[in-house]
């Protein structure tokens, strides 16, 4: 699949599916909400203290499967590398992520502080490949 057909998928389809390496070496998935931002990088908030971000951290590999809202139909897997930006640097990356899901948000500085006090950091990820190719 082309990387831009996919990011065209994810942008409509905010659900995915996300596997990070566990130091164990086994995946961990974690349910998250996606953007793309307009680098084409997939984004996602999350805490610091979150397991994917710690497994991140030392193994920058992601994999993220998006479903669309009927579960069944049309469906895709991306796989990339990952950064992690943190706070304060992660603020106004953060504001964007929230405008592109969500639009206008009523009081952002409530919105901020609630940044701040969990913690939060963007992970972007740059993607290297798309799938599936064909249908079985």
């Amino acid at each position: 699949m082309d990387l831009d057909r996919a990011r065209d998928f994810l942008r409509e389809n905010n659900r995915a599916v996300m596997a990070t390496y566990h130091e164990s070496g086994r995946l961990q998935l974690s349910p998250v909400i996606v953007g793309v931002d307009d680098a084409g990088r997939v984004i996602v908030s999350t805490r610091e203290t979150a397991v994917k971000v710690r497994n991140l951290s030392r193994d920058p590999r992601v994999s993220l499967c998006s479903l669309n809202d009927r579960f069944f139909g049309e469906w895709l897997q991306v796989d990339g590398e990952a950064t992690i930006v943190h706070l304060p640097e992660a603020m106004e990356l953060l504001v964007d992520y929230y405008r592109r899901l969500s639009g206008e948000h009523p009081d952002w500085a409530d919105y901020r502080a609630a940044m701040e006090r969990d913690q939060r950091v963007l992970v972007q990820v740059t993607l290297t490949r798309a799938g599936p190719d064909f249908h079985g």
